[in-house]
């Protein structure tokens, strides 16, 4: 598994990893069914502590995303693709209403946001 964490960032690393796994589920890299590394292993492979990465386990059990069975491994449960990207769409809202609350109180127009994101966008393609 393919996971690239990022110490310097201000997002922790159980978030970080918790991000990664829905992204490779959306994108069906990692399928219904498909064995997660072990806590053991994935902590070892990203030289950080297993209780980390059973945090972040944890947090994709909760939200319905994987099964734990004791004593055979986290598999990534049968997932509502539509709900998971739905609930993603929410979160970037979320930021964007954030940001445009910033902007407003630094007196930001409109244009000035589309202006950014315009920006952002063409450095992104």
């Amino acid at each position: 598994m393919n996971i690239i964490i990022n110490s310097s960032s201000m997002i922790p690393i159980y978030e970080q990893i918790v991000d990664q796994i829905k992204g490779m589920i959306l994108n069906s890299t990692l399928k219904e069914n498909d064995i997660l590394p072990s806590v053991r292993s994935l902590s070892k492979d990203l030289k950080i502590s297993a209780l980390t990465v059973k945090k972040a386990y944890d947090c994709l059990e909760q939200e319905g995303l994987t099964v734990t069975i004791h004593g055979k491994g986290t598999f990534v449960a049968v997932a509502n693709r539509e709900l998971m990207r739905e609930e993603q769409r929410k979160e970037v809202e979320a930021d964007f209403e954030l940001a445009i609350q910033k902007g407003r109180r630094f007196g930001m127009q409109e244009q000035e946001f589309r202006e950014i994101l315009e920006l952002i966008l063409e450095d992104r393609l």
